[in-house]
């Protein structure tokens, strides 16, 4: 009995917590190519300028799950081993509850070119010297963070 009263009380407090500190969490991924001369961007429908692929956790999933879901949904990109976290940044841009799991991938494929849809636009592989015209502020940082070995800060 007192096992259940405990199990109880568990989830009681759990949810409490869940609606007191709601927390979003999300992946995304810095997918450079073989030669380490560019890196894979998407350009949203419905957000301004370029950034690395990537979108929220949903109940059940996991970091590396969700990347790999959204790589392959943005980009038809398949992961061919495991990803590098490079770092969790706090993103007040989107809530001050939002956090970013940033993870360099390295091993990959693509399954086949890219397609625009209903939320891509625009997607594909840019030099590191070239990249579009609206590449937002924050990936140039991530970007410059992991190529020149700069300590990445808390935020995003």
């Amino acid at each position: 009995m007192a096992e259940k009263r405990s199990k109880w009380r568990h989830r009681l407090f759990h949810t409490y917590f869940l609606f007191r500190r709601p927390m979003t969490l999300g992946a995304r991924g810095v997918v450079i190519d073989e030669a380490n001369q560019s890196v894979f961007l998407i350009r949203h429908t419905y957000l301004p300028g370029w950034q690395f692929p990537g979108g929220g956790v949903e109940t059940g999933h996991t970091l590396e799950q969700t990347l790999a879901k959204e790589l392959m949904e943005e980009g038809n990109i398949e992961l061919t081993g495991r990803p590098e976290l490079f770092a969790i940044y706090h993103n007040a841009h989107a809530s001050k509850r939002d956090h970013v799991a940033l993870y360099v991938c390295r091993s990959f494929r693509q399954a086949a070119p890219f397609r625009p849809n209903r939320e891509i636009a625009e997607a594909g592989f840019f030099r590191f010297d070239d990249l579009p015209a609206g590449t937002t502020r924050s990936t140039r940082l991530r970007l410059a963070e992991i190529l020149d070995g700069a300590e990445p800060p808390l935020a995003w």
